[in-house]
């Protein structure tokens, strides 16, 4: 029986999340049966009363189980099909061609939150937050500027990593082992600021496309980045695709 790992940084009951999940894809637990109780689960994975009722809330949530008054709870589905959901291999840049693209740091470090980065990445305003910031070429020609902050807390040795030539969520998802499991992408019409009409060689406060993303794992917000695009070159790509039945 796959068992709760206490040292991983992922919390506790996305990990028991994610086994209970298996057990009803693999069909080790069958569409139909009433799962064990909550304190068989709390007995079986050695984990708190709080943290089995919020993974079996977030399994009723995505369609797996179903709640019964009176009865127990049941396995639903083993397979959500309804909906159309985004692809696991989330891009960070979104460019609809990503060919011969690189990747400059142009800066990273760490910093107290500012504008509003406490409530953002939801935690308290005087921890530490990892910054990044990045520009993505093709051919030397700049498109986009994109910002990265990350809670300290959760990977302290970021900044050791090849950010350069690997992708944050690849990091953070294969190093650290926390599963992205949500991306909330707002899109806007933003004006360049001054290092940003620099970088990209236009006028001061010309208009251009703003994409800001939260990174999600379960409810909390792990990964908070805005990019900037410089404005006429490429079109931005946002792929979906419905789960296999």
């Amino acid at each position: 029986m796959e068992l709760i790992d206490r040292e991983d940084h992922q919390k506790l009951y996305l990990q028991l999340y994610e086994i209970l999940k298996k057990k009803i894809e693999s069909g080790e637990w069958r569409v139909g049966t009433q799962i064990p109780t909550e304190e068989d689960l709390c007995n079986m994975f050695s984990v708190s009363r709080a943290t089995v009722r919020t993974a079996v809330l977030e399994l009723v949530r995505h369609g797996y189980l179903k709640r019964q008054q009176g009865k127990g709870t049941f396995i639903y589905r083993n397979t959500i099909s309804d909906g159309i959901s985004m692809l696991t291999n989330f891009r960070e840049s979104m460019l609809e061609e990503t060919t011969s693209i690189t990747t400059n740091v142009l800066a990273r470090t760490v910093m107290m939150p500012i504008d509003e980065l406490d409530i953002k990445l939801n935690i308290p305003p005087d921890k530490h937050v990892i910054y990044i910031k990045r520009l993505q070429l093709k051919d030397n020609e700049p498109l986009i500027i994109q910002e990265s902050f990350i809670p300290y807390h959760i990977c302290p040795l970021l900044l050791e990593d090849d950010i350069a030539r690997n992708s944050l969520i690849d990091i953070i998802e294969k190093k650290y082992g926390i599963r992205i499991t949500k991306v909330r992408n707002l899109i806007d019409i933003g004006y360049l600021n001054t290092d940003e009409a620099r970088i990209f060689g236009l006028p001061e406060g010309t208009a251009s496309l703003v994409t800001m993303q939260f990174y999600y794992s379960g409810d909390t917000t792990f990964i908070y980045t805005r990019s900037v695009k410089k404005p006429g070159r490429f079109n931005l790509l946002i792929e979906f695709e419905r789960k296999a039945i």
